[in-house]
């Protein structure tokens, strides 16, 4: 029986054997994939396994096995690779059968070559996705993650030193290196790297791209490192660090999408090999012009050096409900402890609600009705589509924020330790009109070029309106304004493929905070009424943080990522009392409540159940739902009667 290293390590030496022992059957892959399911349920082994959200690229054993939480950036075209192929040696004529899944590289013995006229070849197809780390995870998750696994911190037999024999030096760096080279598009020239190649027989033999991709050959030599420009990784947000991989899925790929959040395990792929084609034998014309059909700048980005962008060739691949390391990885599932974990957290879940609002009243400088709001906001999901109607959303104004104070910068960093994944988006003239917001596609290298819009589902984006003074948009400044508002009305982004716009719906939670009413929509608009004014606000806001306990924060970071995951419903008991109560209002108030009001009111009524952890809307809620729109709309009232700013 193999022990715990031989799948970690040499994941291909157990594929190898389940092949051998399976040939000619056809259903050796499927044994593989249960095999390792297997193997990863057993005693939490899946935290034996090196993440290369933690771990650099060349601190990893090539063809080990690897995991890596991501979205799915884009999609490139499929590609024809050898499931199957018999190598031949020319002196015995002995015939061995390879497996070629899970390689980039078709393994040929010293004295083999593949015969590629033979029968017992077996043609069979993957899809490749570009991921990159989930754009804004917070630093927490990272730590917790990178904690949460004593077995492979302490002796992970997968992980090595550095070494020279399988990468240039010139690519073992940190990812804070590479932080900001998505940052500089004039440095995008990217070395192209083969798909696939062999160490014997032809190249062409190994792996045959749908578009009919060029080869590297084991020939070519690699680019020199004083001549190599910085790769562009795309991520869709400044200043990310991590790795982009490109990963290869061979089933059911079609069950995944761009914007996806998932985690793979999978066999990782440094090949050298990957990296030897330079621009100067590309631009030397030795390769069949009839053949090569992807342009230079395609094949750059389509296979970029293999040590900053590496390949998983994944076997097992799931998608996320969230990102929180806190949490079970999957709470729709009847597993006893998963249950559990929910039961015992919702017994205690009154006192942690306290001591959240507690804690964002002072943040909010005093003001707990605005607390109210911003914990109902920050446990909003959108839960279904009706037609284009996005139900769920709630998109919260935040007005009377200090300009001055760098308030909102502060409140950010505070949202910022509550939540998985967030962004800050300052609005300024200048960031409207040079910021690339929407994705585009770019024909000529065949791929999503990222923007900032291009978030993972349940990301909150935090825009501050107090920075924005007069000034003319242009085109682009215009298209962007456009773009946040039909991200917060709509929940999509209509991406540009030059010809057409698609829509990419989302689920972003948008908070915005504004001097006055915002440009932009929103679902609801809380005024803030500070109670007191702190003489240094970058002392007060951090003074709140060190004084939370870090098992308090965590309780704060469960209660808000498991509540936005329950089920919720009203019973036609409780829908016929609100439908009564609404045609009371209507006939006490005809002008002042709309369709517009109850759909707000329901809105709040359902959060604020879910935040006392009740699944249903009890009779109790929707008259603490109605007091708190009723002082909402006072306040509004109010600050309009003093300065006569439109509600």
């Amino acid at each position: 029986m193999p022990c715990v290293g031989d799948w970690l390590n040499s994941p291909l030496s157990i594929v190898q054997g389940i092949f051998a022992q399976n040939v000619p059957n056809s259903d050796w892959e499927k044994k593989v994939t249960e095999y390792f399911k297997e193997k990863l349920k057993e005693n939490n082994a899946t935290n034996w396994v090196p993440s290369l959200n933690d771990v650099p690229v060349h601190y990893l054993k090539p063809n080990s096995l690897v995991k890596f939480r991501c979205m799915v950036q884009d999609m490139f075209d499929p590609e024809f690779y050898m499931g199957v192929y018999e190598t031949v040696d020319p002196n015995t004529n002995a015939r061995v059968l390879h497996f070629g899944k899970y390689r980039d590289v078709a393994e040929c013995g010293p004295q083999q070559e593949i015969d590629l006229k033979s029968s017992q070849t077996v043609t069979s197809e993957r899809q490749t996705f570009y991921c990159v780390p989930v754009p804004g995870e917070s630093a927490w998750v990272k730590e917790i993650s990178f904690l949460t696994e004593p077995a492979y911190v302490s002796a992970s037999q997968a992980r090595v030193s550095p070494s020279t024999s399988y990468t240039p030096s010139r690519h073992k760096r940190s990812y804070e290196e590479d932080e900001d080279m998505d940052l500089h598009p004039s440095k995008q020239k990217e070395q192209h790297v083969g798909k696939s190649s062999c160490s014997g027989g032809d190249i062409h033999g190994c792996v045959e791209p749908k578009r009919l991709e060029t080869e590297a050959s084991a020939g070519h030599h690699v680019i020199s490192p004083n001549c190599s420009p910085p790769l562009d990784l795309n991520f869709p947000l400044p200043g990310e660090k991590g790795p982009a991989c490109l990963v290869k899925v061979y089933e059911n790929w079609e069950s995944f999408k761009v914007n996806d959040v998932l985690e793979v395990f999978g066999v990782l792929s440094v090949d050298p090999v990957l990296s030897i084609m330079n621009s100067e034998e590309r631009d030397s014309s030795t390769l069949d012009p009839m053949e090569c059909m992807d342009t230079a700048e395609e094949q750059r980005v389509h296979s970029p050096p293999a040590s900053l962008v590496p390949r998983i060739h994944v076997i097992l691949a799931q998608k996320l409900q969230h990102i929180n390391p806190l949490l079970p990885a999957c709470l729709k599932e009847e597993e006893s402890k998963t249950c559990e974990f929910v039961s015992n957290f919702m017994s205690e879940l009154s006192p942690v609600r306290a001591e959240l609002l507690g804690f964002l009243t002072h943040a909010l400088l005093g003001d707990s009705l605005a607390a109210e709001y911003l914990i109902l906001h920050l446990i909003s999901t959108v839960y279904a589509r009706r037609d284009v109607l996005p139900l769920g959303k709630f998109a919260v104004n935040l007005s009377g924020c200090p300009r001055n104070s760098a308030f909102t910068e502060h409140l950010y960093r505070l949202i910022q330790q509550l939540v998985p994944a967030s962004f800050h988006l300052r609005m300024s003239i200048e960031s409207m009109n040079h910021s690339r917001f929407i994705p585009h596609k770019d024909y000529t290298a065949n791929r999503l070029v990222s923007g900032l819009l291009q978030l993972a589902s349940n990301t909150s984006l935090v825009i501050d309106e107090t920075q924005l003074e007069q000034g003319q948009l242009d085109t682009a400044g215009v298209h962007n304004v456009t773009a946040l508002g039909n991200l917060i009305t709509w929940q999509k982004v209509d991406y540009d493929f030059n010809y057409h716009r698609m829509e990419f719906p989302c689920n972003i939670n948008v908070l915005i905070t504004s001097e006055g009413r915002s440009l932009l929509p929103s679902d609801c608009q809380v005024h803030l009424q500070p109670q007191i004014i702190p003489p240094n606000m970058e002392e007060y806001m951090s003074s709140l943080l060190t004084a939370v306990l870090p098992s308090v924060l965590n309780k704060f970071r469960i209660y808000l990522s498991l509540l936005r995951l329950l089920d919720y419903s009203i019973s036609d008991e409780v829908t016929k009392a609100v439908e009564e109560d609404f045609v009371e209002m209507r006939k006490n108030n005809p002008e002042s409540v709309t369709a517009d009001d109850l759909h707000r009111m329901l809105l709040v009524a359902r959060f604020l159940s879910l935040s006392a952890g009740q699944t249903t809307l009890s009779r109790e809620r929707w008259l603490r739902a109605k007091q708190l729109e009723a002082l909402r709309k006072a306040r509004l009232q109010q600050q309009q009667s003093v300065n006569g700013n439109e509600l």
